[in-house]
């Protein structure tokens, strides 16, 4: 799995274990409905042109990365999508590739120490989840 900075094309390897844990609960079609004053049902439906959510999430004996992996995911979490920034190409173990950006209305990035307490040295492991919004 590897996550690509398309405004420098600087690309991070992410372990192929992360899981996708919401791949199948967002639907492309929204919908809402409404009483009329006539009382018919006013059904309004459209498709999604993007947003949809893609959360990658370790197993806490899987998906481990270094301290170093998650210094530079802060780093460019920190950093507002625009059209020339913080958008990036996550291309899946199975080589399907999305377009995304850090999902900043929620904690973008979650990093756990396996250990336990805080890791020192950009060597030591930590359980990740990651949570990116398709553009």
């Amino acid at each position: 799995m590897q996550l690509k900075n398309l405004a420098d094309e600087v690309a991070l390897v992410l372990p192929d274990d992360l899981l996708w844990s919401d791949e199948h609960s967002w639907s492309p079609t929204v919908a809402t409905s409404a009483y009329l004053i006539t009382g018919a049902l006013l059904i309004q439906s459209a498709m999604r042109l993007a947003g949809r959510p893609i959360t990658l999430v370790g197993a806490p004996d899987m998906a481990w990365v270094t301290r170093a992996t998650v210094e530079q995911l802060r780093l460019w979490a920190a950093v507002a999508p625009t059209d020339a920034t913080g958008r990036f190409q996550l291309t899946l173990a199975d080589g399907r590739t999305y377009t995304v950006a850090f999902r900043h209305a929620e904690t973008a990035i979650e990093a756990e120490p396996v250990l336990g307490f805080p890791a020192r040295s950009d060597a030591d492991f930590y359980r990740l989840t990651l949570r990116f919004l398709e553009l």
